[in-house]
């Protein structure tokens, strides 16, 4: 176990990085982040920052001389950066895990190899790839196989007309179509593994949407017992097969039948697990640290109920003015815990920061999850 006074590094400057700084520091590490942005939100947190691009050698050479483990904040960090560092002090997560959750054509493969269940799916990496599409995958959801997030390089197409169009729109680049899949609910699992293979998940969160980005992540999901169990089940056999260390997050549908359909993996803490902090035992964000610094894992139970509620910049805009959000009425709401994110400049659906939830019963933490949206004004 790394001692409390060493440097954990962490590229990656939002707000995971932000928290997780706040978590680290909690237990005695300092920590060292590698970010564009020398004001970003986990730059002011940190005890230090290299301002750098995430590919910038020099830059990956002089934070791997500095820390003793590496950790990420965002999925899109260069593979070959992590590669580069793992020459030098512990990553976590590998490169070779987050090459895997950053092309969705080696995720969705890996589910099948390993026999996760995952819906329909079809690789399309040229105009040839189409013609041999079958109609069992429309409507479908076009999706690059890079770099989309929270609704980003995104398609529905109900046809081969449609995909063709969809396809020439995303410039030719690879892509994964998937057949639109009948759900119950969206929910999504967290899990830690450590360097020796120790494991421990949180309880399944309930996740809904709006206009791709998450709006509300309600804890416990809403969900019978039995699929609850085989969610965080699927979380631990995909956690070990993936041979994966640090946080992740695990996306899943339920359908109508009550069976469970593995969406999409991301390799670190989750937006829909930032109510660990107030309603667990340990945080993702302890955990992340702990596992970064050799410590042994955290226990993950649920103290009590919660509902977070997402926090765009949308608020800022109610009227055509910019203005400020009434905080101050959110603030005397017992058990509400605001958390913002340091961000410069509010904007539409940028993510800002959070409101999480907590009570002793569920339908308290919905019922004030409501009240704080009526006061941020959020649709």
């Amino acid at each position: 176990m790394l001692a409390p006074g060493s440097w954990l590094g962490c590229l990656g400057g939002g707000q995971l990085g932000r928290m997780f700084a706040h978590a680290a520091q909690a237990l005695g590490y300092r920590v060292l982040v590698l970010d564009p942005d020398g004001d970003g939100p986990a730059a002011q947190a940190a005890d230090d920052v290299i301002v750098a691009d995430y590919d910038d050698i020099g830059a990956i050479a002089a934070l791997g001389a500095r820390v003793s483990a590496v950790t990420t904040e965002f999925e899109n960090v260069p593979a070959q950066s992590l590669e580069q560092l793992a020459a030098l002090v512990p990553t976590r997560p590998s490169a070779a895990s987050v090459r895997i959750a950053q092309d969705r054509r080696l995720e969705k493969c890996f589910f099948v190899k390993n026999g996760l269940p995952v819906g329909e799916f079809a690789v399309i990496e040229s105009e040839a790839d189409i013609a041999s599409i079958g109609v069992h995958l429309f409507p479908g959801i076009l999706k690059t196989a890079a770099l989309g997030y929270d609704g980003k390089g995104q398609a529905r197409v109900a046809n081969p007309v449609e995909l063709r169009a969809a396809f020439a729109r995303m410039n030719g680049v690879p892509c994964v179509l998937e057949a639109l899949v009948a759900f119950e609910a969206e929910v999504s699992v967290l899990v830690a593994r450590a360097a020796n293979g120790d494991t421990r998940v949180w309880p399944v969160q309930e996740n809904q949407h709006v206009g791709g980005i998450l709006d509300l992540t309600i804890v416990p999901a809403r969900i019978s017992e039995t699929c609850f169990v085989e969610a965080q089940a699927l979380a631990l056999r995909l956690v070990t097969a993936l041979d994966y260390v640090g946080v992740l997050c695990v996306e899943l549908f339920v359908t109508p039948s009550g069976g469970l359909l593995v969406n999409e993996i991301a390799p670190r803490p989750h937006n829909s697990g930032h109510y660990t902090i107030e309603a667990c035992v340990t945080s993702q964000f302890e955990q992340q640290a702990r596992i970064l610094a050799n410590a042994p894992l955290g226990d993950c139970a649920l103290t009590q109920a919660a509902v977070m509620v997402n926090v765009l910049g949308d608020v800022w805009f109610e009227s055509a003015t910019p203005m400020q959000p009434a905080w101050r009425e959110l603030l005397a709401l017992p058990g509400a815990h605001l958390h913002l994110y340091g961000k410069a400049e509010a904007r539409p659906a940028r993510k800002m920061g959070h409101v999480t939830c907590t009570a002793p019963e569920l339908e308290e933490a919905l019922s004030l999850a409501e009240r704080v949206k009526q006061i941020l004004r959020i649709a």
